[in-house]
């Protein structure tokens, strides 16, 4: 049996490494959506996993949650970002005070001071939930 030259086996190393790597990213999970991560711990229960006001805590609260998925309808066809990054992070009317029982300090600046005993701003980090959480709410408008 002869053997394969330098230039004949370069063909196929360079398929076996396109199997390899294919291989590889279907291994891989697909993209991690914080904003999404960030809705279903804080805001599904009361908005619903759907964000039209259906939570499972409906029937505990004095006023029914609003559909968040009509904000840009509501605002003619403009998503209100600013509004709603107020109303999350407290400065805004609509979630009452920041002690909410479901809430609590999810998104005072306080609520990142501490990630075991590295130094980061921790101010950052939670505008950077508030900010996926708003794009994520920007995903869920009925257009």
């Amino acid at each position: 049996m002869r053997s394969l030259s330098c230039l004949q086996r370069l063909p196929m190393a360079a398929v076996l490494a396109s199997c390899a790597g294919l291989a590889f990213a279907q291994a891989t999970p697909s993209r991690i959506d914080l904003g999404q991560i960030e809705y279903q711990n804080q805001c599904a229960v009361c908005h619903g996993r759907d964000g039209k006001g259906n939570g499972p805590y409906v029937e505990l609260l004095r006023r029914s949650p609003p559909d968040l998925t009509l904000m840009a309808r509501r605002n003619g066809g403009v998503f209100p970002l600013s509004q709603v990054y107020e109303v999350i992070d407290g400065a805004g009317a609509g979630h009452g005070g920041r002690e909410m029982p479901i809430w609590g300090r999810a998104y005072s600046m306080q609520a990142a001071d501490y990630y075991g005993d590295m130094p980061y701003d921790s101010a950052a980090v939670v505008r950077g939930r508030i900010l996926a959480l708003a794009e994520y709410l920007n995903r869920l408008q009925q257009r």
